[in-house]
């Protein structure tokens, strides 16, 4: 008489989209029981943010991936559609399933749909456990010596370097037992992939989603762009930065693989080894999305609300054709324009051209953030609830450790530091590819006859400037003195 099978565990799959250290997917391999994995496009939870286009393109080809890794290993990737509660359940009583496991969520909105499938499933008897696997400390772990969240960066690194080591990553598992004959939505049904027209045409071109793919780009970066990190990161014209953050935001890859790969680059060979400076400043950067998760913890609002209170108060200004025109790379201000127009073309943009971007909108057009904030969310591949709005209320200057709303870039000025050539701009704004350098970041500024010779005919083939830098930098100056009148 042959023993019962074991009831299966549920593995269920969220921004985690990865089978190597992916802790609740080696749980499921080691518990001896059949393996259930699940996926849940919900888009119906209340509190959560529907994922942007961008973002759900990638999606498409980042859960392609997953399926065939998790084919190769006998498992099959059920997809359904549909509030996570409803869809977690009806998959537990299909599949007879005594315990789910997934890796945590750090963002309220989702955590509390997690609380809430754990409640559903503590009402049936079913198990669950939970893993740290998509950052390296839990926000609730991280306290000042105060024991209050952390609000200012440098304090919250020094912390995060001062902790244990973070663990070493888990291998991918071997072969798994799986549960046949479950339904799954085919993927094509979700309608996550633009037809006719096919604006993500030239994301492929850049992007390989999926685990796969995240490893390739860690390994190139690691090869080719970690030495001179910390000074060349800067340059948009220079391939000096990893791009993974698109891979890091669905969870391809995880930040313990991340920081292990980067640490493990002190010890290469001498003559290929980055410099401490180098590594040093890309563990900030992982850090800093670390700090980000942290904010959104304790400031569930963080996508909507000023940090800062005092900025409710900001006169911001209702300018349609202006915000139109910085979506769409018309400002006139070069390295404004090739920023958004990469952005259009690849879904993604280089970080210090964010930062540029970000300020002229709401600094030179005194647009609110929050419609910024929003465009990125649908038009970048790597939108992610915690860094995206963590990051335009750090430009704005009403966000935790913020930079000071006085702090106004200069586009021509930050164009000519950091692009000094003009490649990034040639490449992105192929009507300029002629322009001199000295004068590809103000063509405004060029004698006619010149602009004529580059075949540039402002106002035609190239737009004029929406505002004037300096006119724009002392009506910004004058928005904010009278937040500060309503302090005294």
């Amino acid at each position: 008489m042959t023993a019962p099978s074991p009831a299966p565990i549920l593995v269920w799959f969220r921004d985690d989209l990865r089978v190597s250290d992916h802790p609740a997917l080696a749980a499921a391999a080691t518990s001896g029981r059949p393996v259930v994995v699940l996926y849940v496009l919900d888009d119906d939870s209340p509190g959560l943010r529907p994922l942007g286009a961008a973002s759900r393109w990638w999606l498409a080809g980042s859960l392609r991936a997953l399926a065939a890794a998790l084919a190769e290993r006998g498992v099959d990737l059920v997809r359904r559609r549909g509030p996570a509660v409803r869809v977690v359940e009806a998959v537990v009583a299909e599949t007879g399933a005594a315990e789910v496991v997934w890796n945590r969520r750090h963002d309220p909105a989702t955590d509390a749909v997690d609380r809430a499938v754990a409640a559903a499933l503590a009402r049936r008897g079913v198990g669950v456990r939970s893993f740290l696997a998509s950052l390296l400390v839990d926000p609730a772990e991280a306290r000042t010596k105060g024991g209050t969240p952390f609000s200012v960066f440098t304090p919250f690194l020094r912390h995060l370097l001062a902790r244990p080591a973070p663990r070493a990553p888990l291998p991918a598992p071997g072969p798994l037992r799986g549960v046949g004959g479950l339904a799954s939505e085919p993927l094509e049904s979700w309608g996550l992939e633009p037809k006719a027209p096919d604006w993500a045409a030239g994301f492929r071109a850049l992007w390989t989603p999926g685990e796969a793919g995240a490893q390739a780009r860690l390994a190139a970066f690691l090869d080719n762009g970690l030495a001179g990190y910390a000074t060349l990161r800067d340059r948009p014209d220079r391939p000096a930065t990893s791009r993974l953050s698109p891979h890091l935001r669905f969870g391809e890859i995880s930040p313990f693989q991340v920081w292990a790969a980067a640490s493990l680059a002190r010890e290469a060979p001498r003559g290929a080894r980055p410099s401490g400076a180098d590594i040093d400043k890309f563990l900030a950067e992982v850090a800093w999305r670390e700090f980000s998760y942290h904010l959104l913890a304790h400031h569930p609002e963080l996508a909507t609300r000023s940090f800062q209170p005092r900025f409710d108060a900001f006169p911001w200004r209702d300018d349609p054709a202006g915000l139109r025109a910085w979506q769409r790379g018309e400002t006139g201000y070069p390295i404004v324009d090739a920023g958004m127009r990469e952005l259009w073309r690849t879904g993604w943009m280089h970080n210090r051209v964010r930062m540029v971007v970000a300020s002229f909108l709401v600094k030179h057009l005194l647009i609110d953030w929050r419609e910024g904030e929003r465009w990125f969310w649908d038009t970048l591949v790597d939108a992610d609830p915690a860094n995206n709005p963590a990051s335009w209320q750090w430009v704005a200057g009403s966000g935790a450790d913020a930079a000071p709303y006085f702090r106004i870039f200069n586009p021509v000025l930050q164009g000519e530091k950091f692009d000094p050539d003009g490649a990034y701009v040639k490449e992105n704004i192929p009507a300029l590819a002629d322009v001199p350098a000295s004068l590809i970041h103000k063509p405004f500024t060029a004698p006619p006859l010149l602009l004529r010779q580059a075949g540039v005919t402002l106002g035609e083939t190239y737009p004029h400037p929406l505002v004037d830098h300096a006119k724009a930098r002392a009506r910004a100056l004058d928005a904010l003195a009278t937040i500060k009148a309503t302090e005294r």
